[in-house]
């Protein structure tokens, strides 16, 4: 399956970004994502909370594809969850805060911070924590729909936010339209 996004290229962009102020950062990733990108990168920021696997968070969708997706992603006070276990393949690239990290058998902590990536390959699983303040790019390419049910199911059944599961959905099925229209040129 051939991807339109190069993980070291989203890394490299992250870590330029590290130590802005939090507008300024998510700006430069968002601009130097829509150059690198063009056509591809939604550029405005609609911020909605997200419900995963026991954590909460704030997220803004920057690209969303049948087989590709790219957020932004953190939480101001901190949460931690279960990540899901996908057929797909998830990069976390850290740009603020702290993230620990273990996966299955493991009985240490991996610590991420600024600049740091993370990597959760297909059909792995892991435990997280997002300390105050953390704010990553998450990038994730493989079969996309068969997460959802992951993404919105705390949604559905826990919060009772629906609001949020509507701007979540719409929010993903107009990118998706996008590139299927040819990447919004």
């Amino acid at each position: 399956m051939a991807y339109l996004f190069d993980p070291k290229i989203l890394h490299d962009v992250t870590k330029r970004a590290v130590g802005q102020p939090k507008e300024a950062m998510f700006r430069q990733v968002i601009e130097e994502l829509a150059e690198r990108y063009p056509g591809h990168i939604e550029t405005k920021q609609r911020w909605i909370f997200n419900n995963a696997g026991g954590a909460m968070g704030a997220m803004t969708l920057l690209h969303c594809s049948l087989k590709e997706y790219i957020i932004l992603f953190g939480s101001p006070i901190g949460t931690e969850g279960h990540s899901g276990r996908y057929a797909t393949e998830v990069h976390d690239f850290m740009l603020e805060g702290e993230m620990w990290c273990y996966h299955e058998g493991e009985f240490e902590r991996t610590v991420y911070k600024p600049g740091d990536a993370a990597y959760l390959g297909r059909d792995r699983v892991k435990g997280y924590k997002l300390h105050e303040g953390g704010w990553m790019v998450e990038y994730a390419r493989g079969p996309i729909p068969l997460m959802l049910p992951f993404g919105l199911a705390d949604t559905v059944f826990s919060t009772l936010d629906f609001k949020t599961f509507g701007r979540t959905l719409a929010g993903y099925t107009r990118l998706v339209l996008r590139e299927l229209r040819g990447g919004g040129r």
